[in-house]
C-alpha cells in the first residue's frame, strides 16, 4: 500500500483539526458531532490517495527529444486547411498525432509571431505537451506586427543545444509554418542549427489560392474577416501559402518538407521512419501499478454530507 497526498499531510492536518473546533464550537448535540468527525474523517483519508499494488504496468520510454516550432501568427488561422478549416485547427490535430506516435520521447513546444517563446522545456509528460499546444492562439489584430520566420532562431538553437548536452539522444524538429513574410527584413538562414538535428520536417499549412482570417473585432468584440487595407475599396485579407520559403527553410534544416493539406500518409512515413532510428526501453511505471481507492471513501462521504444538509433544512 502506498500514499500519494494531495495536499500535504502537515496541512490537511491543521485543515481538520481546525474544521474539527469549528464544529465542537457550534455543534452542541453529540450525535450530529460525531457525524462532523465522520465528515472530516473522510476527507482525511480522500486526501492521503490511498493506493493498493495492481496488475503490473510498464512504462515505454525512447531516445527522442521532439522540438515543435510553432508559427502563431495571424495566417494561421486562414482557412484553407482540408477545405475551409483554419489551419491552426490543423496544426493542433496533426501536434497530437505526433506526439502520440512517438510516445516516450522527450517533447518541448516553441512559438513565434512577434516574438519567441518556449512553452515548454523537454517533458516526457504528454499531458503538458497537448495542453500547451491546445492553448495556442495567434495574437489579436491589434497587436499583430507581421510575420518573420526566423525570430525563433535562437530559441531553437538554445533548446537544441541543451538537448545535445550531456546526452547521446536523438533530435527531432518539426518547424509548423505557412511560409508566409510579412517583414521587409531579410530572413536569416537556418543552417546553423542543421549539426544538431537528426531528423523530423517542415510542415507547410495553407493553399495556393488562399484562405480568409476571421478575427474578433477590437471594437465590436465580433467575428469578421480580416480586411486588406492597402487598396480602397477594402476586401477581405487572403493568405496563401509559400512553399517556395519552407522548401528552403527544410533544406538549410537539412530536413524534408511536407504539404500537411494532404500529407497525412507523408507524415506517417516520417514518423515510421523517425520511430526505427529510436531506442526504447520499458520500466514499470509506478503510478500505473497502483489501483486508487479515494473513491471508497467518498461515497460514505456523499452520504452523510446528504444527511447534514436535511437536517439544516429541518432546523
Amino acid at each position: 500500500m502506498k500514499i500519494f497526498p494531495i495536499i500535504p499531510i502537515w496541512l490537511m492536518i491543521l485543515i481538520c483539526l481546525g474544521l474539527f473546533i469549528l464544529s465542537c464550537w457550534k455543534e452542541k448535540r453529540k450525535k450530529f458531532l460525531i457525524k462532523q468527525v465522520f465528515i472530516i474523517g473522510l476527507l482525511f483519508l480522500i486526501n492521503l490517495r490511498i493506493m493498493i499494488p495492481a496488475k503490473e504496468a510498464m512504462a515505454m520510454s525512447n531516445n527522442l527529444d521532439v522540438l515543435f516550432v510553432v508559427d502563431n501568427t495571424l495566417s494561421m488561422i486562414a482557412e484553407d486547411y482540408q477545405g475551409t478549416n483554419p489551419r491552426m485547427e490543423g496544426v493542433k490535430k496533426d501536434c497530437e498525432f505526433i506526439i502520440d506516435e512517438l510516445s516516450g520521447a522527450r517533447f518541448s513546444v516553441i512559438v513565434f509571431n512577434n516574438s519567441s517563446q518556449i512553452l515548454t522545456p523537454y517533458t516526457k509528460d504528454i499531458n503538458i505537451t497537448k495542453e500547451s499546444i491546445e492553448i495556442i492562439h495567434p495574437p489579436e489584430e491589434l497587436y499583430a506586427k507581421g510575420s518573420r520566420l526566423d525570430i525563433s532562431l535562437e530559441d531553437m538553437e538554445m533548446s537544441l543545444k541543451k538537448s545535445k548536452d550531456g546526452n547521446d539522444n536523438i533530435r527531432i524538429v518539426f518547424y509548423i509554418s505557412d511560409g508566409e513574410i510579412n517583414s521587409k527584413n531579410e530572413m536569416s538562414s537556418f543552417k546553423s542549427l542543421k549539426k544538431y538535428i537528426d531528423n523530423g520536417s517542415v510542415l507547410g499549412y495553407g493553399t495556393t489560392s488562399g484562405g480568409y482570417m476571421k478575427v474578433i473585432d477590437y471594437y465590436t468584440e465580433q467575428e469578421e474577416y480580416l480586411e486588406d487595407t492597402s487598396d480602397y475599396p477594402y476586401k477581405k485579407a487572403v493568405s496563401k501559402i509559400n512553399e517556395t520559403t519552407l522548401k528552403k527553410i527544410a533544406k538549410e534544416l537539412g530536413i524534408d518538407y511536407i504539404n500537411m493539406n494532404n500529407g497525412q500518409n507523408s507524415l506517417k512515413t516520417k514518423l515510421n521512419e523517425i520511430k526505427k532510428m529510436a531506442k526504447t526501453t520499458y520500466k514499470k511505471d509506478d503510478l500505473s501499478n497502483y489501483q486508487d481507492l479515494y473513491y471508497l471513501f467518498v461515497i460514505p462521504l456523499l452520504s452523510l454530507l446528504v444527511l447534514k444538509y436535511r437536517e439544516l433544512q429541518n432546523h
